[in-house]
């Protein structure tokens, strides 16, 4: 698994035990306010809508809290206008990042962002300077209890480009980002369960790290996700899972 994986495993653990819940419901709220206003309120005709409703049914945001996302997002209740922008700059080891922010202040969350990469260990690089060596996919999570096989061949019949086995943490289905609902959509009518559905950023390289090295970086991705500004963080390290762990904890 790569380092940049397990890292986003181990978040989702965390707000599951309630250590980051509520930043998690702030980020994913915000999500739906932004795509309602971007693409309407009715997510049969608004994909990135759809996507933000399955991360919030994952993270059990209440209903009625969804519900008034959407309205703020539409117009019907008044809300923060939010803007998407994204930052790209190198951590320590000269590991590739993106963050993703959605955010009401530009100026605000520029001169945080600058100041969270020079405090530990990196620096925010000028737009384009990363950004190529990523490339934007659809990510669906199959919970754990079906085969490899039984999960590749659905996967296949369903229109997905990959299957990634993650071990006792079941599988992820690759698509393209246009695919990403009709795959998940086919998969769940194949009887497969699935968890988060997300289009997410996959490094089409990795640096290894170790040690201090990735102590610093972890470090400079946890205050960089703790950011009320920052939705994603996406890097193209790679670690021993044991090191992981151990910086983990």
């Amino acid at each position: 698994m790569s380092g940049h994986n397990r890292w986003s495993k181990i978040k989702r653990q965390k707000a599951a035990m309630g250590a980051t819940k509520g930043k998690l419901y702030s980020k994913v709220v915000k999500e739906i306010t932004v795509s309602a206003r971007l693409g309407g309120g009715d997510p049969a005709g608004n994909a990135r809508l759809r996507v933000a409703l399955a991360a919030a049914r994952e993270a059990n945001i209440p209903k009625d809290t969804i519900e008034r996302a959407i309205k703020k997002g539409t117009g019907e209740l008044e809300g923060a206008s939010y803007e998407e922008v994204t930052y790209e700059g190198y951590g320590p080891g000269g590991v590739a990042m993106l963050v993703e922010c959605l955010t009401d202040n530009r100026n605000r969350s520029s001169a945080d962002v600058r100041s969270i990469f020079g405090r530990y260990g990196g620096n925010l690089g000028a737009e384009g300077a990363v950004a190529w060596m990523f490339q934007k996919k659809g990510a669906i999570t199959v919970k754990p209890g079906p085969t490899e096989d039984a999960v590749m061949e659905k996967a296949i019949d369903a229109g997905a480009e990959d299957v990634i086995n993650q071990g006792t943490d079941g599988f992820e289905v690759r698509t393209t980002p246009a695919d990403l609902h009709t795959v998940a959509t086919r998969l769940e009518s194949a009887g497969l369960a699935l968890g988060e559905q997300k289009w997410t950023y996959l490094p089409q390289n990795t640096v290894h790290v170790e040690g201090d090295t990735a102590r610093a970086l972890l470090k400079l991705m946890d205050v960089l996700e703790d950011n009320d500004d920052v939705q994603n963080v996406y890097a193209n390290f790679e670690l021993d899972d044991s090191v992981m762990d151990s910086l983990s904890q």
